[in-house]
């Protein structure tokens, strides 16, 4: 068990790093569909999440499903927010030009 734990972290961690070093390379023009993949990204975690909260495996799994859900749904609706918001300024650049 704790080497599963162990080597649980080490993945999130090392997924932690390569994610923050590709996006933070990302440029500027780039970051509106990159929002897009990264909702779809984190559909897929609300999908997992909720698999292990159902899963029933202990009282700890069901916690940790359960913030994942609230997490990755929260990061859903606030990158469509986001991107919504970027697409309306590009929209009033556009119109203010004609």
């Amino acid at each position: 068990m704790k080497l599963d734990l162990m080597t649980s972290l080490y993945v999130f961690m090392l997924a932690g790093f390569i994610g923050f070093e590709v996006i933070r390379r990302v440029s500027p023009l780039l970051h509106t569909p990159l929002m897009s993949l990264t909702n779809a990204l984190d559909a897929i975690a609300v999908v997992g999440a909720i698999i292990l909260a159902g899963s029933q495996k202990g009282t700890l799994a069901t916690v940790f499903g359960t913030i994942a859900i609230v997490a990755a749904t929260s990061n859903i609706v606030g990158g469509f927010v986001i991107t919504d918001r970027m697409l309306k300024m590009f929209k009033a650049s556009g119109a203010k030009k004609h």
